[in-house]
């Protein structure tokens, strides 16, 4: 390296002195890591200008297109970056640059690249697309909550909705919203308050880094609010932040308590529209009523119910002319028909006895042989048949013997079991007052009233004593 301190012999020019010094300089390539405060992008030029800083210095940078294009970078103000390079001077100016080599982005720069690069790829997919998004229920009666279970987030979450809306039942799924695994922990509270019957669902989280949202930044979860059955609506950090879940969203609210007062209606905007649609009622019913009114009246006035012959006006005055003219029509064509009438009887009578005299002597003829061939085709069925009469006849007289003399034993023996024939014998069947028949002295009491039923009728008798016979020593006891 070149010693500045040395003594020369003669003194340098300008030129030399600054090609002496970009030499030296040019031999030195370094790595640094700057935040980007100014910057310059023009068409025309062959390179981008930028400045990157930190606390206490900046410096300016140079880097020619060829390598700003296959870098992938699109450079912004306050972007955090990683800079590979050398220092030159431009001796024209005497101004030192970093001639940048490579350029990357650092720390949460990176990470921001790699979230625009997957905003811009699911909007291609139409999953930002505003049409898709789907509006939110007016008055939902369950309402998911995704978000962690500890933190400010959650309870100030419930209490918006206790204050604006109290009548909607909150399911509320606990997760973590930082670390490796909150966005499938996220998916999974997600799919569980849906299937608790949540009509939309919130999904929230308090304040943080950048790094700290990246879970919201998740693919694996922008898809599964995009495919989501109900409508999703995101409270993330503060108003300038936006994540991935953001923008897939069917609302964005700035906060999670923003979020909770935009699923539910305030109480006061409740009233507000309750007393605007209580006077439109009163102003439609109102009106109904009005326009009913006078067409009541329009029907009032017409002549059809002031005088009730008028409906049938028309049509009784065409029925009685069609009556008259009936009755006018009715005895000419009778006439003209009874004439006509006349006239063909007395021609058939004409005609008829001439025209039959042609057929007598034929039917005659035809008469008397159908009366011999019948009479020969049913000679020898009607033997036969008087013949099978006969043998059937005897035959059911002799089936008929065992079963008169069945009939006649059984009838008999149905006299002898006749309860008629019983009580003919001189027995009595007595029965309560309540029409059973009385077969122990025990059915009855001193004092009732019992029906005796004779061969020839029927006695009506009190009982005045209960005698009890015992069948051992066949004496009377009485009870």
């Amino acid at each position: 390296m070149t010693n500045f301190n040395q003594a020369e012999d003669a003194p340098l020019s300008v030129s030399a002195a600054m090609a002496r010094a970009k030499g030296a300089l040019e031999q030195v390539t370094i790595k640094l890591v700057g935040e980007v405060s100014e910057l310059s992008v023009k068409p025309g030029y062959k390179a981008a200008y930028f400045t990157v800083k930190d606390q206490s210095a900046s410096l300016p940078c140079m880097m020619w297109n060829n390598r700003y294009s296959a870098s992938g970078v699109e450079l912004a103000v306050g972007q955090l970056v990683e800079l590979t390079g050398r220092f030159t001077l431009y001796a024209a100016k005497g101004r030192m640059n970093f001639d940048v080599f490579s350029l990357a982005l650092a720390g949460e720069g990176d990470l921001r690249l790699k979230v625009a690069n997957l905003a811009k790829k699911l909007e291609a997919e139409g999953l930002m697309d505003p049409a898709r998004k789907r509006p939110l229920p007016v008055f939902p009666d369950v309402v998911g909550v995704v978000t962690s279970p500890r933190g400010s987030v959650i309870h100030d979450t419930l209490r918006t909705m206790r204050r604006h809306f109290p009548l909607t039942r909150i399911v509320f799924a606990g997760v973590p919203v930082e670390g490796a695994q909150a966005s499938q922990a996220l998916i999974e509270g997600m799919r569980c308050v849906v299937s608790a019957g949540a009509e939309l669902v919130i999904m929230g989280r308090g304040g943080g880094s950048f790094e700290d949202y990246m879970p919201f930044n998740d693919e694996m979860l922008a898809r599964a609010i995009a495919a989501c059955p109900v409508p999703v609506i995101t409270g993330i950090g503060h108003e300038p932040d936006n994540t991935i879940a953001d923008m897939v969203a069917d609302v964005r609210a700035s906060t999670p308590t923003a979020a909770a007062g935009a699923v539910v209606p305030a109480k006061e905007s409740i009233d507000e529209l309750f007393a605007a649609r209580e006077v439109s009622l009163e102003t439609a019913m109102r009106r109904i009523l009005e326009r009913s009114a006078l067409q009541l009246e329009r029907y009032a006035d017409r002549s059809l119910f002031n005088d009730p012959n008028a409906l049938l006006a028309n049509q009784a005055q065409a029925l009685d002319f069609a009556s008259d003219r009936l009755m006018r029509a009715i005895p000419d064509n009778l006439a003209r028909d009874g004439q006509k009438l006349d006239h063909l009887a007395s021609r058939l009578a004409h005609l008829m006895p001439g025209q039959l005299s042609r057929f007598d002597q034929p039917v005659k003829r035809g008469a008397e042989r159908l009366e011999y061939s019948l009479g020969q085709a049913t000679a020898v069925q009607k033997m036969h048949l008087d013949r099978n009469c006969e043998r059937m006849s005897l035959r059911a007289s002799s089936l008929l013997v065992p079963f008169e003399q069945q009939i006649s034993l059984s009838a008999s023996r149905l006299h002898d079991l006749s309860p008629l024939t019983i009580l003919g014998r001189g027995y009595a069947v007595a029965r309560s007052q309540d029409g059973h028949i009385v077969k122990a002295v025990e059915q009855v009491s001193p004092g009732e009233n019992v029906s005796v039923m004779l061969s020839n009728g029927e006695l009506d008798c009190k009982v005045e004593a209960v005698l009890h016979i015992d069948t051992d020593t066949a004496t009377l006891e009485d009870k």
